[in-house]
């Protein structure tokens, strides 16, 4: 792979991320430190978690409207509350601000937004990867050749942008061959529907609305590059190392809401509901989606040296992009942890990808 970047939302408006505002330390915790103690880990019991739709990330929201969520919390004393956020990037922006303890992102805006903005975040769960659910589209034209020369509509420097560059090194094509146009995913459906636009590229369900318009044809997709697009509910580090239950009843509650989503249609027709289409549609969706069902699974993808190969791919592409950080030297710029090691900095790790709380539940321990 010679271009290297991944994100299910990412926005251009990067420089505009909200500035960390700096905590100012209590009085008694001034008091500790003047005197040299080291102060007293301080631990919560409310924590917030958001996310957006997408197939991959329905649960979330059945989690919350059925209380599988809060039965999990209220197992390790604490309380959860999982919000649903109509923009993605928006809820990236909200979580790496500290308005979240937790957010549902792609492993590409993991690292460009909050890893990049200097928080540091462990993926916490590896819930699947796009399988075919992010399209390159033309219209009226069937070979992916033709989409040179063309104006393509897409969320730029995004997991779509990512996919474009793919698809375009498949042809021998290279983004110096077409012209990215920005376009909000709110728009892409109406956008594609213009007589002046020819070439989109997004993700479902907006690919499948697309395709449902005549002279619609998908000419790449996320199944030829498996794996490279990955979808994670991403936690503070700082937080769950302060709050292991926080991350246990996260895990719990998940791999309880896939084993509804498996074997409970209810559960499927609520979930395919609330992402406003119906059972078969929503099966259509997770038929292009890797979710890994049990923790087995997503350990195993986890574990594996690919991800590392995957990440280093990302971090070069988001370099060369200029969504590094504006102080960033190089790919290598931030450390990303992985399983199978380090990619980058070793002394500045953003981005860790802990599979021990999956490890918790594959083990019947939590």
């Amino acid at each position: 792979m010679q271009l290297p970047f991944l994100a299910r939302r990412f926005s251009p408006f990067f420089d505009s991320l909200p500035k960390l505002s700096l905590r100012v330390l209590s009085l008694p915790l001034l008091a500790l430190a003047l005197l040299g103690t080291s102060a007293p880990v301080l631990a919560k019991d409310k924590f917030k978690v958001c996310w957006t739709i997408y197939v991959g990330w329905m649960p979330w929201g059945y989690g919350e409207q059925t209380g599988i969520v809060k039965k999990w919390a209220k197992k390790y004393n604490i309380d959860i509350d999982v919000v649903q956020i109509n923009d993605y990037v928006e809820s990236i922006n909200q979580y790496t601000a500290g308005g979240f303890d937790g957010c549902t992102m792609t492993n590409m805006d993991a690292l460009t937004i909050p890893a990049v903005g200097g928080v540091d975040s462990t993926a916490l769960i590896v819930g699947d990867f796009s399988n075919g659910n992010d399209a390159v589209i033309l219209k009226n034209k069937s070979d992916l050749k033709d989409i040179k020369g063309q104006k393509v509509n897409l969320v730029e420097l995004s997991v779509s942008h990512y996919l474009l560059a793919r698809a375009l090194e498949s042809v021998k094509l290279s983004e110096k061959d077409v012209k990215v146009v920005n376009t909000s995913d709110a728009d892409m459906v109406a956008t594609y529907s213009t007589k002046d636009v020819t070439a989109v590229t997004t993700w479902n369900p907006l690919v499948g609305e697309i395709l449902a318009i005549p002279g619609a044809k998908k000419v790449f997709d996320s199944s030829q590059i498996p794996g490279e697009i990955i979808d994670l509910m991403v936690v503070n580090s700082k937080t769950l190392q302060e709050n292991p239950n926080f991350g246990k009843a996260l895990v719990g509650a998940w791999y309880e809401i896939l084993d509804k989503l498996a074997t409970d249609k209810a559960a499927k027709e609520a979930m395919a509901k609330a992402s406003a289409t119906n059972v078969a549609g929503f099966d259509a969706q997770l038929a292009s989606t890797k979710l890994f069902y049990k923790p087995a699974e997503a350990l195993a993808f986890t574990q594996s040296a690919d991800l590392k190969k995957t990440m280093e791919t990302v971090a070069k592409f988001s370099f060369e992009h200029g969504i590094l950080g504006q102080g960033a030297k190089s790919a290598t710029a931030i450390g990303i942890h992985t399983p199978a090691g380090v990619y980058g900095d070793e002394k500045n790790i953003k981005l860790r990808f802990d599979p021990s709380f999956m490890q918790m539940a594959q083990d019947g321990k939590l």
